[in-house]
């Protein structure tokens, strides 16, 4: 899930998707052992994290700009070769607006990568590769998780909960700062215990790049996964309503769309290519937002 321009609010999305604390159960969710649920879900993940490593594909983010009422004013797309190394994903820039890189910009792309891959192999999996980072533990010092329940969710079963910032909560820094201004819904998928969808919207406003630009109320974000095989989900799209203010007086109203597609499976044990999922194939499905 990769919305460049507005990385940092981002930046902290992942780490919804492991180390989730318990919360209350309601009688919804009575026969939930949630304190093994979610044990599992952590100790299944680590697992995924190095299959992973044997998969490649391709994804296609789409950014509009739109006007008050809507109206698209401009389109840009990118296109990159995505693949992971020691846990962190990293995408090679291929197209830009349907048109492949030329020579020179292509090297230089050569160039970031081979600089992001040896990154990548001397950081920790968890920590992030550019940019700012906050830990696991924090986010889950930011958040209340609530309401549990089971669902079915795109034909399968899914445990699902809320999740929302903590305004008491003292923070430091941007992403503190906006970890705790969102509110969401996640969706894990009970046979597989992977997520499956995860929504979220900003409730307040939040500045970030130097206090020269902020995110606005009512910003919302998605992101879906689906099965691959052999246990493993892999991400099928995303998609971000963003509305900002840049410069502390233009308003930026942007929509970006990332579509997934083409996995393969690559190794001496598992050579092959997987069947593509994308998202348009699933079917259109809103989670609740509280």
């Amino acid at each position: 899930m990769e919305v460049r321009r507005f990385s940092p609010i981002l930046t902290f999305l992942p780490l919804l998707l492991c180390g989730l604390p318990v919360p209350a159960e309601t009688s919804q969710a009575a026969s939930l052992d949630l304190h093994q649920v979610l044990s599992e879900v952590q100790a299944h993940q680590k697992q995924v994290e190095a299959l992973r490593e044997n998969y490649t594909f391709n994804s296609v983010q789409t950014k509009q700009e739109v006007d008050g009422s809507g109206q698209v004013q401009k389109t840009e797309s990118e296109e990159r070769e995505q693949f992971f190394v020691n846990g962190h994903m990293i995408g090679r820039l291929v197209k830009k607006d349907g048109q492949p890189l030329s020579a020179a910009d292509s090297r230089k792309e050569d160039a970031r990568i081979m600089a992001l891959v040896d990154k990548a192999q001397k950081t920790p999996p968890g920590q992030r590769l550019e940019g700012p980072s906050i830990s696991v533990g924090r986010v889950l010092d930011l958040m209340d998780l609530r309401n549990p329940r089971r669902e079915v969710f795109r034909g399968r079963p899914t445990i699902v909960f809320d999740f929302v910032g903590r305004r008491d909560a003292k923070t430091h820094g941007m992403m503190e700062d906006a970890s705790k201004k969102l509110q969401g819904t996640i969706y894990i998928d009970a046979a597989d215990l992977q997520v499956a969808h995860l929504e979220v919207r900003v409730d307040d406003d939040f500045r970030f790049g130097g206090l020269l630009a902020s995110v606005q109320k009512g910003s919302s974000f998605r992101f879906d996964q689906a099965p691959v095989g052999r246990g493993l989900w892999l991400p099928t799209g995303s998609e971000a309503d963003v509305e900002a203010k840049v410069l502390l007086f233009k308003h930026l109203r942007e929509r970006v769309t990332q579509q997934d597609f083409g996995f393969q499976r690559f190794g001496v044990e598992t050579g092959g290519e997987v069947k593509p999922v994308s998202l348009s194939q699933l079917p259109e499905t809103r989670a609740r937002m509280h």
